[in-house]
């Protein structure tokens, strides 16, 4: 079982995203418990789950992605771009112990969609 992965594409660039900084934080009411941070490598996923299956608890969770400084690296020819409009994507998802879990991140300098993966 592999938990809660994650993988992010730079859809502008045509590309994974890597090098991208991120953290997941257990939401509880008002609440926030920072569980796990990384960096997506070079195929734009972590090298590990976010959360190992056995350490999944039935909650709320929060992905933050820190996309604004990949997109201020020199990566690709980004001048027709302009700078970045968006600093950090965050992902609120209601998880359930047992089951797996991949959210794709899909990012551009202007906006971003996402979607429960396999």
């Amino acid at each position: 079982m592999a938990g809660l992965t994650t993988h992010v594409l730079d859809t502008a660039g045509g590309q994974p995203a890597a090098g991208v900084p991120l953290r997941v934080h257990r939401v509880d009411d008002d609440r926030r418990e920072l569980i796990a941070s990384a960096v997506t490598n070079a195929d734009g996923r972590t090298d590990l789950p976010l959360v190992p299956a056995e350490l999944l608890e039935s909650a709320c969770y929060e992905l933050e992605f820190d996309v604004a400084d990949y997109f201020s690296r020199d990566l690709t020819d980004r001048s027709a771009l302009g700078s970045a409009f968006l600093g950090t994507v965050v992902i609120r998802v209601n998880l359930t112990a047992g089951s797996d879990y991949h959210v794709p991140l899909l990012v551009s300098p202007f906006g971003y969609s996402t979607y429960r993966g396999s």
